[in-house]
């Protein structure tokens, strides 16, 4: 997000200051006033006071553990806690001073996730990233490479992908120059299609996205239809056009739970995929992971060596120094889990999901996009014209405490409002009943104009009369 610039002019001392905030009890200079917002006080603060003024300005954000609207993981176990704060103060780049991190632990996690994506019978490569948007950038920027080395195409490179797919997507277009050709979905299909990919690739095109999870519904686009739209032009036209696969949210699901779907490194045009180690890879923010089919299929010249604090290193990454923490988290919950365990985690998330589907299907009021089938992502809209917003309804269960996102989808589609959910390990069968039940109520609400049980509003004429 971008911040910009605050004019302290025009403002008054009331609005410069964080007025009260324990300034008086421990920082009587600035008593009178308070503790400037916008300057860097000219003295410190006792340190408890500090600590209390950032945890209660942070007291209206919203509680992670109720917020459905993020795939991003909450909790992990107090083991893994430690090894999070045992690690906070390592920079992986600084492999000559962390060796053990760098080359055993970050080496063994590419191997791994190489092999879950049954790379087994390539020589793969990979990297850990800030999250899945630097590793979809990375991914895309070797393949536009590739496409200028090969010499295939003579205009503008493009790229194509949906228009549901996330704004890194677009991000990547403008940054580095490339034409997007976004694939539009319509109101009954919700991803793209391999029909609708054929009227946009040509010669430039220099990869097609495919997304395991779209952001707006959860939906999984047809990869293997793709994977053979590319393999007939390649062999019709020679255009040798790579998929990238945006694995951010199914990456740590589907090869648990549908091990014998084929949307991985088994077809031959899928040459990259990223996924989140902290979506359903279940560590804490930031960590992304981008994997390559074959080592040839990342450009030499896009990697750099480099001679740095008395060490040789190859660096592929859009930032330079990064943290070492949640590396290790990784580490600690593949070893932990293991296949088995993450079956387990993943199979108990979908049924969670599947029931939470269910129940809000019960209520005869919306039409189900998304029943968190095959990821624990569920979408409805309203089946009827309403005189309340799905969005309305959004706020109305805020004051719950829950966190349920409302909004349109893209292009095509704009005039469908939907309501998406997403299950995490956290979410239990007991919440679901309470919130299925809290959505059920701030309908009434809205329809009503009282909560089930409650006596109906006294008409304003008769509470007139009766007070006059």
């Amino acid at each position: 997000m971008i911040s910009r610039k605050i004019n302290l002019e025009k403002l008054d001392d009331s609005k410069k200051y964080r007025v009260g905030a324990y300034s008086a009890r421990y920082i009587p200079k600035v008593k009178e006033k308070g503790v400037p917002k916008y300057e860097f006080p000219e003295e410190g603060m006792n340190p408890r006071a500090a600590y209390q003024l950032v945890h209660d300005e942070q007291s209206l954000d919203g509680n992670p553990f109720l917020n459905l609207a993020s795939f991003v993981n909450t909790w992990m176990e107090p083991e893994a806690d430690k090894l999070v704060m045992e690690n906070i103060n390592k920079n992986i780049i600084d492999i000559f001073e962390y060796p053990q991190t760098d080359k055993v632990i970050h080496r063994n996690l590419v191997n791994m996730l190489g092999r879950l994506f049954n790379g087994h019978n390539t020589e793969f490569v990979g990297t850990a990233t800030a999250g899945s948007s630097e590793a979809i950038m990375l991914g895309l920027l070797a393949h536009k490479w590739s496409w200028k080395k090969s010499g295939g195409g003579t205009g503008k490179p493009n790229i194509v992908f949906g228009n549901d797919a996330h704004v890194c997507w677009d991000k990547f277009a403008r940054y580095f120059d490339v034409e997007a050709r976004k694939v539009p979905i319509d109101k009954k299909r919700r991803t793209i299609t391999a029909r609708a990919v054929s009227k946009q690739i040509d010669e430039n095109t220099i990869c097609v996205g495919c997304v395991l999870g779209t952001t707006f519904t959860g939906e999984i686009d047809p990869v293997q239809d793709i994977n053979d739209l590319l393999l007939k032009y390649k062999k019709e036209k020679g255009w040798d056009i790579p998929i990238h696969i945006d694995a951010a949210s199914g990456g740590f699901i589907l090869p648990f739970t549908e091990p014998d779907f084929e949307w991985d490194f088994r077809l031959e045009r899928v040459k990259s995929v990223n996924v989140s180690g902290h979506k359903y890879g279940l560590t804490y923010p930031g960590l992304g992971w981008l994997i390559f089919r074959d080592k040839d299929d990342l450009p030499e010249e896009l990697i750099f060596h480099v001679n740095y604090l008395g060490e040789m290193e190859d660096s592929y990454t859009l930032n330079f120094s990064g943290g070492s923490a949640m590396v290790v988290a990784q580490y600690y919950n593949i070893l932990r889990f293991g296949r088995a365990g993450y079956t387990g985690i993943m199979k108990n998330i979908l049924d969670v999901s599947r029931d939470l589907a269910e129940r809000v299907d019960r209520l005869g009021r919306f039409e189900m996009l998304n029943k968190g089938e095959r990821l624990p992502i569920i979408a409805f809209r309203q089946k009827e014209i309403t005189g309340y917003s799905l969005q309305q309804l959004s706020y109305k269960l805020r004051e719950k405490g829950w966190i349920v996102p409302a909004y349109c989808l893209p292009k095509n589609a704009e005039d469908i409002e939907i309501m998406r959910i997403v299950v995490r390990e956290n979410f239990t069968s007991d919440m679901a009943t309470i919130l299925v039940s809290d959505l059920e109520n701030a309908c009434q609400f809205f329809e009503n104009g009282t909560q089930p049980g409650a006596k109906k509003p006294c008409p304003p004429e008769k509470y007139l009369a009766r007070i006059c």
